[in-house]
């Protein structure tokens, strides 16, 4: 049989309707046409922002209740976004793009109680990505992204003075010297391991939850391809050699500035599982069955024990992991 296997659709922060071409960054006049009529997404300090439940528990709204998300799941969420104010946007601001002819820009904000806004309705990237349509999904990431990478590029890296915005808020530019600064993004690997049957390879962090199990991940180091990088953080974390190497996709995973590349390598089980000491708490095989019944469960649910069987609790589906899980689960 084959040995590999593809994503059926993509990763859910890696959608986006928006036109985020780069002139539009650079055409001042556009900007400032398009103001008036343009729509604002507001992110607080903690990446909040927000957003409307098509159909939700009050529960849901509750820091920490895991299984009032989960309930909520599949209900539908939609970005709430602010109308322009003034003349131009203020500094600090990113044109995220234009979709139907509208304008969205990103600011850092707070509620703002005097316009009604519940502060309780304010939601992060990880709680509703999942939920949003491509448009509002896109947009979050992007400006969960590009805002936390303005908190800590204020400074010029080569010669310490301040920076300003420039470019719709994509290039930020030094006051000594005119140096740019432009986001960074961290590539980071991550990688289903199976054995080219019925058995995956999990493994779990030891600041997990009990039973709670994802695939394996790690950052790409400087001079390194990214095949390189997935042999190598492998073999580093669980001791385990692997071949087959193949791309799946990719989504950006904006905590605070990566992108997850994703892939596919087979390993043979009889290999022994060598746990990463302080990295990785444990690693197990599972085999297909196990892995749909973990996935039938939901995001964020269920117990690690049931009698004397093990379930497997997996990350939610916010996460390429998640994507990648259902893909090799759904093979016959």
């Amino acid at each position: 049989m084959s040995t590999g296997f593809e994503l059926p659709h993509p990763p859910v922060l890696s959608r986006a309707a928006a036109l985020r071409d780069e002139p539009l960054r650079t055409d001042t006049a556009r900007q400032l046409a398009g103001w008036s009529s343009a729509r604002i997404v507001v992110v607080d300090d903690k990446g909040r922002t927000p957003v409307s439940w098509d159909s939700a528990p009050e529960a849901v709204f509750r820091e920490g209740d895991a299984a009032a998300w989960d309930a909520a799941a599949g209900s539908g969420v939609t970005l709430r976004t602010r109308p322009s104010a003034g003349d131009a946007p203020p500094e600090g601001a990113v044109l995220l793009g234009e979709a139907e002819g509208v304008a969205y820009w990103a600011v850092r904000g707070r509620p703002d109680l005097v316009a009604g806004d519940d502060p309780a309705e304010w939601a992060d990237l990880r709680a509703v990505g999942a939920e949003l349509d491509a448009l509002g999904a896109g947009l979050l990431t992007t400006a969960v992204a590009s805002l936390s990478w303005h908190d800590n590029a204020r400074f010029c890296a080569r010669d310490g003075s301040p920076t300003h915005t420039h470019n719709g808020g994509w290039v930020r530019r030094c006051e000594a010297n005119g140096h740019e600064e432009y986001p960074r993004t961290d590539p980071a690997v991550i990688c289903l391991v199976h054995d080219g049957a019925d058995r995956v390879l999990l493994a779990r962090q030891p600041v997990w939850p009990p039973g709670r199990f994802s695939v394996l991940a790690g950052f790409v180091e400087a001079g390194e391809s990214l095949e390189a990088c997935v042999a190598r953080e492998i073999a580093e974390e669980v001791g385990v050699v692997v071949t087959d190497i193949g791309y799946l996709g990719s989504q950006a995973w904006p905590f605070p500035r990566s992108l997850m590349v994703g892939f596919q390598a087979v390993a043979d089980p009889a290999q022994p599982l060598v746990p990463a000491d302080g990295e990785i708490e444990d690693a197990v095989w599972v085999t297909r069955e196990e892995l749909r019944e973990g996935l039938s469960r939901g995001d964020w649910a269920g117990s690690p024990d049931v009698g004397d069987r093990r379930v497997v609790l997996l990350p939610g589906r916010v996460s390429i992991a998640r994507s990648m899980l259902e893909a090799w689960a759904a093979r016959d």
